[in-house]
């Protein structure tokens, strides 16, 4: 017997059955975390008492049954499973059974998979329960099998202006996707979604992102409908994913339909977009394009086109970029990244030609006024294996933290060259010197030269087990390790620890509790108080999410009253996807000496302007945050979002590595 049989039975019940409304009378969900015993159920959730709030899941107050289920979508806590789908289908609040949908599928155990189905409401002609309905398809494609899958894509009963069934169909199968669940069914549907017209806004951005981002799908054919719908499409977040998705058919068509879109496109985020789904074509076709994008007024779009030809360069025309990186007037993004697409495909033979790069970019170094300019040169040096020793003996020693964590990047991209041994003439003494390197920068307990060095070590295209063998070096660093403000760090070093010592990959260690939510904070602020951020690009100003994340408020409210993020960088800037700030280091690396939890509730990453919580797991946030150029729903779930940005967005998509966090300041209305 098929062991799927079951649950294909009573999934193929899903859209037929009904169940009888319930004759009490839903009272709704109201937060008010100014309420004393609102936050005493949530100080639960913050110090992960879990079996404390499974008493609240019959407490006759919706809002604590929405509050104790929805807390399980941080906790991921999967003794709740049961619990959880026992709300969901009997609860009479919407919220509520919408709250214990969502963590169900945030645990993301497949024992999950017959409670969601057992709480969909079949045949809600009425669309009563709709909301609910497809809460819980996205939480079946966060835990279902791949049988769920393909049943989930089957579903055709839902009209056009089913707006909120489509999206929750499409959310599953895009959760689907990004857990490398795929199946043809699953792209066909989500290539109509994204490319027909007659489907809503919401669910074609969906239908395209997931066309962009899952992996191993089958696009065959896909040019003839991505093409069209990209040339007519209206709403920059569904165009700059569908240019991610024909770059992937790899077709003469979709070439030349990007091309065509890029030089009419006024979006500079669906242009970055273009210029990296020309990477998947033939280089004479399109390297006329990439190359005016390194002179395009909009910084991001000329940073991703020098990347480009770091990524995807030749030997012929390393001296090209050689000559565009020395012009006049370039920003220091562009041009360090043009001096590394000349140092990584000069070819070996031209030794003269590469002393006088390595020279300049030596200079660039050495008289660059930024640390993140320093940075850069590093990294551009780091893509010629004979440089190793220069940047090991000027990064390392240098007063700018930024600058020696970059030199240990460098170094490992040295040491993960794919052709190491031919190029080292064996390779032998080249891997033994750079692994001691790797110890020394472990040896400094420098959080940044550590996690970096770690990374690199345990990266088996290096094979520096062949050339290392003393562990105690490394675990006697790693009992020097601060906790909890060092354990993204802890956890890099923990994971290379144990694959020298040939052990299986463990959990990463939990931050422990120590960090109380600042109530007095909450109670205190008055609604429509916002934040502003002060850079030299102007202000940007935020409205904070309270209701979703007050613990993370209190935090972000508290620093600034410390003025903790005065005089603090943007210390990184993803061309068309974030723009990141508040490390105390300036390397990302930093922080407060305490963690705080990961507040998670539905909340989608589907606009412009989020601002969220940098996280290296769950429960390790504390200072460092990021802004949105874009939607990234890649990050539902997992990043904290606690703002939205209300004013300066323009100032957000001008912002450059480096600038300055002027000062923080908390605006109360008027």
């Amino acid at each position: 017997m098929n062991k799927y049989l079951p649950l294909l039975i009573l999934a193929i019940g899903f859209f037929t059955q009904c169940v009888p409304p319930s004759e009490e009378k839903a009272m709704g969900v109201h937060l008010d975390y100014t309420n004393p015993t609102y936050q005493a159920v949530y100080d639960l959730k913050d110090r992960n008492q879990t079996d404390s709030l499974l008493r609240y899941f019959k407490n006759k107050d919706a809002t604590m049954r929405y509050m104790a289920a929805i807390a399980f979508a941080s906790t991921k806590d999967s003794t709740a499973i049961d619990s959880l789908g026992s709300l969901l289908s009997n609860d009479i609040e919407e919220e509520v059974r919408i709250a214990a949908a969502y963590s169900l599928g945030q645990i993301g155990n497949i024992k999950a998979q017959r409670l969601l189905l057992e709480g969909f409401d079949r045949g809600d002609t009425a669309g009563v329960y709709k909301n609910v309905n497809a809460a819980i398809m996205e939480a079946i494609g966060k835990c279902g099998n791949r049988a769920m899958l393909d049943n989930l894509a089957s579903i055709t009963t839902y009209s056009i202006r089913d707006t909120a069934l489509l999206t929750g169909q499409a959310w599953g199968i895009y959760r689907f996707g990004i857990r490398d669940s795929v199946s043809p069914a699953g792209t066909a549907k989500m290539l109509d979604f994204a490319t027909n017209s007659k489907y809503p806004t919401d669910v074609r951005l969906v239908g395209a992102n997931y066309l962009s981002r899952a992996k191993k799908i089958d696009l065959a054919n896909g040019d003839s409908l991505i093409a069209p719908a990209l040339a007519r499409e209206e709403d920059y977040r569904v165009r700059m994913v569908l240019a991610i998705a024909l770059g992937k058919t790899k077709t003469e068509r979709a070439a030349n339909a990007l091309l065509y879109q890029y030089n009419i496109e006024r979006d500079y985020r669906v242009k970055c977009n273009i210029l990296r789904a020309l990477g998947n074509f033939d280089y004479a076709l399109v390297k006329t394009t990439v190359y005016n994008a390194l002179s395009d007024p909009n910084l991001a779009v000329a940073r991703v086109g020098a990347d480009f030809f770091l990524k995807h360069g030749t030997a012929e025309e390393a001296g090209t970029y050689w000559e565009i990186a020395k012009q006049p007037g370039r920003k220091w993004e562009v041009a360090t990244a043009m001096y590394a697409a000349a140092s990584k495909h000069l070819p070996y033979g031209f030794e003269e030609t590469r002393k006088y790069l390595n020279w300049e970019i030596k200079r660039k170094f050495e008289n660059a006024a930024s640390p993140y300019e320093k940075a850069a040169a590093l990294e551009a040096l780091g893509q010629y294996g004979w440089n190793y020793r220069y940047i090991r003996d000027a990064g390392y020693p240098s007063q700018f933290i930024v600058v020696r964590t970059a030199s240990v990047k460098a170094l490992a991209n040295i040491a993960s060259m794919r052709n190491f041994n031919s190029f080292f003439g064996g390779g032998i003494t080249a891997r033994r010197e750079l692994a001691e390197c790797f110890v020394d920068a472990i040896s400094t307990g420098d959080p940044g030269m550590v996690a970096e060095a770690a990374i690199a070590m345990r990266d088996s295209t290096a094979n520096f087990k062949s050339v290392f063998d003393s562990v105690l070096v490394l675990e006697n660093a790693l009992k020097k390790l601060r906790l909890p403000q060092e354990i993204e760090t802890y956890n890099e070093l923990k994971q290379t620890i144990e694959y020298f010592k040939g052990q299986k990959y463990t959990a990463p260690t939990k931050t422990k509790f120590g960090h109380k939510i600042d109530w007095k904070i909450i109670s205190d602020l008055k609604p429509g108080t916002r934040v502003n951020i002060k850079t030299k690009k102007g202000v940007i100003s935020l409205d904070l999410l309270v209701d979703s994340a007050p613990g993370t408020i209190s935090n972000f409210l508290e620093l600034i009253k410390d003025k903790y993020y005065n005089g603090k960088n943007f210390h990184r800037i993803e061309p068309n996807f974030v723009a990141q700030g508040g490390c105390s280091r300036g390397d990302g690396y930093g922080g407060p000496n305490y963690a705080i939890r990961s507040e998670l509730p539905y909340f989608h990453y589907d606009q412009e302007g989020y601002v969220g919580m940098a996280s290296a797991g769950n429960n390790t946030e504390s200072a460092q945050f990021f802004i949105t150029h874009s939607p990234a729903p890649h990050l539902d779930g997992n990043y904290t979002i606690f703002a939205k940005v209300a004013e300066g967005m323009d100032v957000v998509h001008k912002l450059e590595i480096g600038d300055v966090i002027e000062e923080m300041t908390v605006v109360e209305p008027k």
